[in-house]
């Protein structure tokens, strides 16, 4: 086992910090031990173990549609949506 010897000091808002504890409390993993993981994830990726993009115009679009329940299409089952995605 590596001997855990480096510090880092991170600032983060509040409410991302305590929302975050909560879900990892739940999980039995420490804030410390959850940052450890995403650092060796980037060692492991050689970068962000995700993906990171500017959107382009229409996923921008989109997003603010979807955030103002503009143009949302609303179906009975299923079936009538995946009819509709059919054309």
């Amino acid at each position: 086992m590596m001997n855990k010897n480096a510090t880092i000091q991170v600032r983060i808002d509040t409410k991302t910090k305590n929302e975050a504890k909560n879900i990892l409390d739940q999980l039995h993993i420490s804030v410390s031990d959850a940052i450890g993981i995403f650092l060796k994830q980037v060692c492991l990726n050689k970068g962000l173990p995700f993906d990171v993009k500017i959107p382009n115009k229409e996923t921008v679009k989109a997003l603010r549609q979807a955030q103002n329940k503009a143009e949302l299409s609303a179906f009975e089952s299923t079936d009538a949506l995946f009819k509709e995605l059919d054309g």
